[in-house]
């Protein structure tokens, strides 16, 4: 039985900072895991930008309402879903995922919440699980089901090394120069025929 675990942003729909870092004009917002392999210092830096600026969960909101999933995304997810158990695993938080979630047809996400204030400011975050996208393969399998995996950033990497098969996704020249092991695609048609060349193993 399989399961294929996907990264979201970078994936299936733009990445969220970046288009925060756009819409409130602080570049410095547009640092991601693709740039910072420590989350906890990357979400740090962030939130005290925030501060800094005055911004909170509103502010935020207001961009990811704007957000459209990437051209093929949802039709992607469909097919896929169509012939494997799919989840998404995600370093987002449920309190940015909700709107995305309903534009690609409401798929499982399993991912991390905001601690927010009375007055909307964000406080900090907790995280669902240490190193959650590996924590949560490595659960999968023990319970019995060989997991695909892919994604774009280092955060992904864990989990794609751990599971059966393994790709990434659009990532960066830097990641894929590094691990020039792991199959890198860039179009959702080579995506799906590797998972199911993998499924059909």
């Amino acid at each position: 039985m399989y399961i294929t675990c996907l990264d979201l942003e970078g994936v299936l729909v733009p990445e969220i900072w970046i288009a925060f870092a756009e819409a409130s004009g602080i570049p410095e917002l547009k640092k991601t895991t693709r740039d910072e392999p420590d989350y906890d210092k990357l979400m740090k830096y962030r939130l005290a930008i925030l501060k800094e600026h005055g911004l909170g969960l509103r502010e935020i909101r207001e961009t990811i309402a704007k957000i459209e999933p990437m051209p093929g995304a949802k039709a992607f997810l469909d097919e896929l879903r169509s012939f494997t158990q799919v989840i998404i695993i995600s370093d987002t938080f449920s309190q940015f995922a909700a709107p995305l979630m309903e534009k690609l047809g409401w798929p499982t996400i399993f991912c991390n919440s905001l601690e927010v204030a009375e007055d909307g400011s964000i406080t900090g975050y907790k995280m669902r699980c240490e190193k959650s996208k590996l924590t949560t393969v490595k659960a999968l399998q023990s319970i019995g089901y060989q997991t695909i995996a892919s994604g774009d950033s280092f955060n992904d990497l864990g989990m794609i090394q751990a599971s059966k098969a393994g790709f990434l996704f659009r990532s960066t020249e830097q990641i894929k120069k590094d691990y020039p092991e792991l199959p890198a695609f860039e179009e959702y048609d080579e995506l799906l025929a590797a998972i199911k060349a993998a499924m059909a193993d």
